[in-house]
């Protein structure tokens, strides 16, 4: 931005100074958007879009350089966010380019026509002079800066440029997309300042933007994962009609009631009122287009039924949002060995109490004897009656040197060993999951809070074979299907490979209150509509 700094008092230069530092203020007093009511208002930051600039300038500050990835719903204001931000940066900088890439041409056309609004209604003597303007492009005169708008089509553009900030819209819906993601994204060197924005409503699990958000909400890569629930939105409500009452009916298979859903999420009645109008509007399937373009978590957006699934999703829904009840009977932990590391799989560590999962942690880049190490200091720490391993391939070791150094190791073999009831499943995975099906269907039931865990569930479907036996599908063919290796839910249902009674210490009874600690691998954020919060991630 070229301003001559001379010719300003001191509250201007102070102004200067802060419309460059503070983004949310700059929003406010240079940028122009047209809302959704047709008129052209100032562009102040709404609470999803303050969400994602907390969650992006954390990011920033640890690590030099934004890399995020947004889940989000309908209009809720994600690509108006970035293209000012983006806006921003082209504006006050000095040799950075700006490319945008969306899904369709129109779409494009929208996302240019906004970042041509900003800089028209952009206040005089602050506008910076442009070298070039056309339908796809900006060039800041004397700043050697760009803002560049394109289509993801067959070609992969970008490919040939250094671009320094990178905003792709609606990346679920890119045709070509690995092509697009080793293209203009390679373009972005690996540097302080550059930011890679991707964002996009869910287009179910077979595309680019789904194994990304996998593999950033397990902290595999370095992109952080943001995710936005519709609710967050003011005008996500309506009046509530006369005679209005939520229904105790499921809507469909394997889905909450009215009456559950609002519980759970602690929804409002004109939240419910505006949810069911919108899901009347999308017509038929309207409540799992509902649940694709407004969803209220990230597993649920990526689920496109309940139907055919071993433990529906309801009932894991409301095993997140129970807390407070006693943990009573004997502790049970259970290992899930990672396998042999070109999989995806991980080392799951998960302790339960009766009606509680108490613990469940994600273990990576550790060798056996490290695993070894916590899986005795979990198991004394929690003071466990039993720790179930599962010994196959790789866990045989864990097992063997576990044993060594405490009481109460058992190995479990997956396969067709020690099935307690061979009549109803396939083999001791099958009667592992069944008999947590059956836990989970015994309500109250209480587990971590966590998107990450209800993903697991969210891809396994039930099966039987000719004998009418329970039997899972392999996990070669749920990470073909959904990207994913259900490490957690394996973890989980091993903690009811057989029965265990608590030991009878005089000193020590087995019934006492944990707090549900959650996955423990990425902090979870707890961030409410209106309150600030420090970014982990």
């Amino acid at each position: 931005m070229l301003i001559a700094e001379q010719n300003l008092n001191t509250a201007q230069k102070d102004f200067v100074l802060r419309i460059g530092a503070d983004f949310p203020y700059y929003a406010e007093h240079c940028l122009k958007l047209r809302a959704k009511s047709g008129r052209i208002e100032p562009f102040i930051l709404n609470t999803a879009q303050q969400y994602i600039h907390e969650r992006l300038e954390a990011q920033k500050a640890e690590t030099g350089r934004v890399k995020a990835l947004i889940l989000k719903g309908r209009q809720q204001g994600c690509s108006t966010y970035v293209e000012g931000r983006f806006y921003h940066r082209a504006h006050m900088g000095r040799g950075l380019r700006a490319f945008i890439l969306s899904h369709e041409s129109d779409s494009a056309l929208n996302l240019f026509n906004m970042a041509k609004r900003f800089h028209d209604n952009c206040p005089e003597g602050l506008r910076p002079m442009t070298e070039r303007s056309n339908r796809q492009e900006l060039i800041f005169a004397g700043q050697d800066c760009s803002y560049r708008v394109a289509t993801a089509g067959a070609d992969a553009v970008g490919r040939s440029e250094t671009i320094q900030l990178f905003h792709g819209s609606e990346v679920a819906f890119w045709p070509h997309a690995d092509d697009h993601a080793s293209g203009a994204m390679q373009a972005v060197p690996d540097e302080d300042g550059t930011e890679i924005v991707l964002e996009s409503t869910a287009n179910g699990m077979a595309n680019l933007f789904h194994s990304m958000w996998v593999m950033a909400e397990r902290g595999e890569s370095d992109y952080q994962a943001i995710f936005v629930p519709w609710f967050w939105q003011d005008e996500y409500k309506r009046k509530v009609p006369d005679g209005f009452n939520l229904s105790a009916i499921k809507e469909e298979e394997g889905q909450l009631s009215e009456v559950d859903y609002a519980e759970a999420y602690n929804l409002s009645l004109g939240h419910m009122a505006w949810r069911r109008a919108k899901i009347a509007e999308l017509g038929i399937n309207g409540a799992e287009k509902f649940r694709r373009e407004y969803p209220a978590s990230s597993a649920e957006a990526f689920q496109t039924s309940g139907k055919g699934l071993l433990i529906p999703p309801e009932d894991v829904i409301a095993a997140r949002k129970l807390k407070n009840i006693r943990a009573t009977g004997p502790r049970i932990g259970a290992c899930d060995p990672a396998g042999d590391g070109e999989h995806g799989d991980r080392t799951v560590i998960a302790i339960r109490q009766g009606r509680i999962v108490l613990h469940v942690e994600i273990i990576q880049g550790r060798n056996t004897m490290e695993v070894v190490a916590r899986i005795v200091e979990l198991y004394r720490k929690f003071r466990l009656d039993k720790m179930f391993i599962e010994k196959d391939g790789l866990g045989a070791g864990i097992v063997d040197r576990a044993k060594e150094l405490t009481d109460g190791i058992i190995g479990v073999n997956a396969g067709n060993v020690g099935v307690m009831q061979p009549d109803r499943y396939f083999n001791k995975r099958a009667e592992c999951a069944g008999r947590m099906a059956e836990w989970f269907a015994d309500k109250p039931v209480s587990i971590p809070d966590d998107d990450e865990i209800q993903a697991d569930f969210s891809c396994m479907r039930a099966q039987y074979d000719s004998n009418s036996r329970l039997k899972l599908e392999s996990k070669i063919v749920i990470r073909r299907d959904f990207g994913i290796s259900p490490d957690i839910f394996d973890a989980i249902g091993l903690t009811f490979a057989f029965p265990v009674t608590a030991y009878d210490r005089a000193t020590h009874k087995h019934e006492f209150y944990v707090p549900n600690e959650g996955v423990n691998t990425n902090e979870r954020h707890n961030y409410k509509p209106g309150r600030s919060a420090n970014r982990n991630r």
